[in-house]
């Protein structure tokens, strides 16, 4: 999360839909709940400053849950994508947009973006070189492929300090 915080979220949108304007865009994460360690407490707090720079840009964000798993004590996110299957169809059924940017490679969206392509909406999936969803460029009209040499643009530099 620590180079979220310095990714400028509105240059990378402009990025991507250099084309055409714009309505608005959806952050989708699982909300962090602090036990009180320091780890989740730093994490808690790195994530209350994600979502107020996310804010600052005028993104839209939409907060799943984490559940930590007893087998491997990682955290994994839930619900989330059921958000985004869910705002999908409602642009679609809404009339609420042409195209959808879809920076995710969670192929259970697959039958949300199959439903919004049979209403007419365009779905683009931008997803990176490195571990591309076949299964999402098979599914999307459109889609492009991103690289770290892409990103790095987009990833503000500290103030030099004289």
């Amino acid at each position: 999360m620590h180079n979220l915080l310095k990714f400028d979220f509105k240059e990378f949108a402009g990025m991507l839909g250099s084309e055409m304007d714009i309505k608005s865009g959806t952050y989708y994460v699982g909300r962090i709940r602090t036990d009180k360690t320091k780890k989740t407490q730093r994490l808690f707090d790195n994530q209350r400053k994600l979502l107020a720079i996310l804010k600052k840009y005028a993104f839209k964000y939409t907060l799943g849950y984490l559940m930590k798993s007893q087998k491997d004590n990682i955290f994994h996110e839930k619900g989330v994508d059921v958000n985004i299957a869910v705002d999908i169809i409602v642009a679609a059924y809404e009339n609420k947009c042409k195209r959808i940017i879809l920076v995710s490679s969670d192929t259970d969206l697959i039958p949300a973006i199959k439903k919004a392509q049979e209403k007419g909406i365009e779905v683009e999936y931008i997803g990176f070189k490195h571990l591309p969803s076949k299964a999402l460029i098979k599914t999307c009209k459109l889609h492009r492929l991103l690289d770290k040499e892409d990103l790095k643009g987009f990833i503000k530099k500290p103030a030099k300090t004289v």
